[in-house]
């Protein structure tokens, strides 16, 4: 017997890809009225090179995502885990990209792999990319005075969250705390799992290597940003400073935690430009927002709606991973050892554990 996927989960990502999809279409629509005549003399080859440059910062996140989950012992076949990390994409523009977690259901129904081994990865990879854009933003900042104050807040907010990682005890005992709750406490062991694995990635060795893949990776859309803004005849940017601009409003956006950082980031950056580029007039920020938007953010969402529905078919047409002896034997490993049941008077084993205590497949 081989169940495909269930019709409620096909449902749902048939749901999630066309709301992605007209939610695209009415932003997209909404930053193109009002370019007018800004694209006049534009050099469109700036806009391709922009493309170029995205794809890889894409390429060189993918390497991080396989060394990644290289690192927690997860064996993912070469082709589905493109298709399943190109996917996570679609969802890009959820608050806080917490949508890229689809990645990690992905995997489970394409392999059989539990979420809890993967969603890790996720997770560290936004934690690295705001690394990154905090070490772009900082020394841009400290170089041309500018974003001081996102520059500031930024560091604050992923400094707090480095330092509570590397206390597993107090980690641990906010998992304890939030799963108290009777209905919760099925996910206790599951939280503690999915916090060890982002501690494991969080150390110092894997959190030099996977910041610096994401300096260079994000580098190149920094570097796509000043080439669209060069392109309008009679703007310039220094490129130092167009990755200062780029980097500190993507930040911005995200601490926002609004759905891409849709409005924020846009509207940062178009202020910044006006008061530092040269010749940089309000329509030629504008423009220029809305063209790099269109070749990092839109660009890579269109990306990850057609790798959401190949996944969806991968997904659909994969056998059952595993037997129902196979997903009780699964979530035993994901809920560790169980306590030894206590012996009565006559040496006989106590009552079974309580079914809170059991984690479902």
């Amino acid at each position: 017997m081989n169940p495909r996927m269930p019709r409620g989960a096909r449902r749902v990502l048939s749901l999630l890809i066309a709301a992605v999809v007209v939610f695209a279409a009415a932003s997209v629509a909404g930053d193109l009225r009002g370019l007018g005549n800004r694209l006049t003399g534009f050099g469109w080859w700036a806009f391709a090179t922009a493309i170029g440059l995205a794809l890889c910062n894409y390429a060189i996140r993918f390497v991080r995502w396989s060394l990644y989950l290289r690192r927690l012992e997860v064996a993912v076949p070469p082709a589905s885990s493109v298709v399943v990390f190109l996917a996570g994409f679609a969802l890009s523009i959820t608050p806080g990209k917490v949508g890229e977690l689809i990645k990690s259901y992905l995997l489970r129904e394409i392999h059989g792999i539990p979420v809890t081994r993967t969603a890790p990865v996720v997770v560290a990879e936004r934690m690295t990319d705001l690394v990154a854009l905090l070490v772009l933003t900082a020394i841009g900042a400290a170089a041309y005075g500018v974003a001081v104050e996102v520059a500031a807040l930024g560091g604050a907010v992923i400094g707090i969250g480095l330092l509570v990682l590397m206390s597993p005890r107090l980690c641990h005992a906010a998992v304890d705390l939030l799963t108290r709750p009777r209905p919760l406490r099925r996910f206790r062991a599951r939280g503690h799992l999915l916090y060890d694995g982002i501690a494991e990635l969080s150390r110092p060795v894997p959190l030099l290597w996977s910041t610096a893949l994401a300096v260079v990776s994000w580098g190149c859309e920094c570097v796509g940003f000043s080439l669209v803004l060069s392109a309008f005849p009679g703007t310039s940017v220094s490129l130092g400073l167009a990755i200062l601009i780029y980097a500190a409003t993507i930040i911005a956006g995200a601490l926002s935690f609004l759905p891409g950082g849709l409005g924020v980031t846009e509207g940062t950056m178009t202020l910044l430009l006006v008061e530092s580029a040269r010749g940089g007039d309000r329509p030629t920020a504008v423009a220029a927002t809305v063209l790099i938007r269109l070749a990092t953010l839109w660009f890579s969402v269109v990306l990850g709606v057609i790798a959401l529905a190949i996944a969806r078919r991968l997904a659909a047409a994969s056998p059952a991973t595993a037997t129902v002896a196979e997903r009780a034997a699964r979530t035993d490993a994901e809920a560790g050892p169980r306590p030894p049941k206590a012996a009565d008077a006559t040496g006989s084993a106590g009552p079974p554990a309580p079914p809170e205590a059991i984690l479902p497949p």
